[in-house]
C-alpha cells in the first residue's frame, strides 16, 4: 500500500456500523494513519421483509465486504462481531476484536414500567432466533413479532405501537445513545447473549502487507476480549452455528482460564441443552463446550432447526 494513501475502511452503512467505523478509524488516526471509511448496503440490510434464516444466515451481513477485500476495493472491514459467520475462508483472517461492551441484552420500551416478567402478556419484538427460544421458554406469556431493521427503524416501529417492548444488544444500544428507553437489564446467566456480542471485529485480506496487519493488530486489538471470542467461536465453528439458529455462548476471563458457558435451544425453548468448561486455551475450551452440546444431541437439533426454518 503505498504511503500516502489512507487505510480504508469499509463498512455497511447503519448508522450503528458507522459508528463502529468511526470507532476504528479514531483509534487508527490516533495513531497517527490517515483513513477513509467506505459504506456499502449489505443483502442483509437490503432485504427487511423476510427472517435471516429465509435468505441465507451465513455471511448476509458480511458477504459483499469479503468481496470487496478480495478485490482490494478496502483495506480491512469492520463487522459486529456477533454477525460473523462461525467459519471464514482462510484468506480473509480476523486481525483484531476491539475491547467487549457489556454483552448483555436489554429490553426497551415507552412503558416505563413493562416487565417481562409481567403476568400480563405483551407484544414483543426482535429479530433472533435466540432470543425467540429464551423468551418462548422463560416468559411464553409474551406474544413474539418479527422486528428486523437497524436500530432506528426499529425504534420507529415500537414509536408506533408495532409492538410493546423490544430486545435488543446493550452495546448497540448504548452506542446509539438509545439508553433512555431501556427498562430491563436482562441477566447473562439466564439470557446468555450470542457469540461475539458486544464487539467490533477487524478483518483483512492476508494480501494485505503484514506489516500494516500488524500495526491495525497493535493499534485496535484487545487480548482478554480475543481470548474469550475466540473461545466462543471455537464454539459455534464446532457446531456449525450462526446468527440464524438459538445458539448461544459467553466466555469471561477466570482465574484458572477462560469460563465459557453455551447451549442450544428448541424454537420455543422446549429442548435445553447446556455445558461449560474452564481452561487456557481458547481453542479446548470451545471445542469441550461444543463436544458436550454434540453429546447431548445439539448437531441433530440444529439441523431440525433448520430444516423448520427454511420451511
Amino acid at each position: 500500500m503505498p504511503a500516502n494513501r489512507p487505510i480504508r475502511i469499509g463498512t455497511r452503512n447503519s448508522a450503528l456500523a458507522m459508528w463502529q467505523a468511526r470507532y476504528i478509524a479514531g483509534l487508527l488516526e490516533q495513531a497517527g494513519h490517515a483513513v477513509e471509511i467506505i459504506d456499502i448496503v449489505t443483502i442483509g440490510d437490503k432485504i427487511l421483509d423476510r427472517s435471516l434464516s429465509k435468505i441465507g444466515a451465513k455471511g448476509v451481513f458480511t458477504e459483499e465486504l469479503e468481496t470487496m477485500l478480495r478485490n482490494g476495493e478496502i483495506d480491512i472491514a469492520q463487522h459486529s462481531a456477533k454477525d460473523l459467520p462461525s467459519t471464514l475462508a482462510e484468506d480473509l483472517p480476523l486481525i483484531a476484536f476491539t475491547k467487549r461492551e457489556a454483552a448483555h441484552d436489554v429490553v426497551l420500551s415507552l412503558n416505563p414500567d413493562f416487565r417481562l416478567s409481567s403476568k400480563m402478556g405483551g407484544v414483543v419484538g426482535t429479530s433472533s432466533t435466540r432470543r425467540r427460544a429464551m423468551l418462548a421458554k422463560e416468559f411464553p406469556q409474551h406474544q413474539l413479532v418479527e422486528m428486523r431493521g437497524n436500530l432506528q427503524t426499529r425504534l420507529e416501529k415500537l414509536q408506533r405501537g408495532a409492538c410493546d417492548a423490544m430486545l435488543l444488544a446493550y452495546a448497540g444500544v448504548h452506542r446509539m445513545g438509545m439508553e433512555e428507553y431501556i427498562v430491563e437489564h436482562l441477566d447473562l446467566d439466564r439470557f446468555t447473549p450470542a457469540v461475539g456480542q458486544g464487539s467490533v471485529a477487524i478483518q483483512c485480506s492476508s494480501q494485505l502487507a503484514s506489516e500494516l496487519q500488524t500495526a491495525i493488530r497493535n493499534i485496535c486489538n484487545d487480548v482478554a476480549t480475543e481470548t474469550c471470542l475466540l473461545a466462543e467461536r471455537h464454539l459455534l465453528a464446532q457446531l456449525d452455528g450462526g446468527c440464524s439458529v438459538p445458539v448461544f455462548g459467553h466466555a469471561k476471563l477466570h482465574p484458572d482460564g477462560i469460563a465459557l458457558k453455551g447451549g442450544v435451544l428448541g424454537l420455543q425453548g422446549e429442548v435445553e441443552m447446556y455445558a461449560s468448561a474452564i481452561g487456557y486455551d481458547p481453542q479446548n475450551v470451545g471445542m469441550k463446550v461444543a463436544q458436550d452440546l454434540i453429546e447431548q444431541g445439539a448437531q441433530k437439533l440444529l439441523q431440525d432447526i433448520r430444516k423448520q426454518l427454511a420451511s
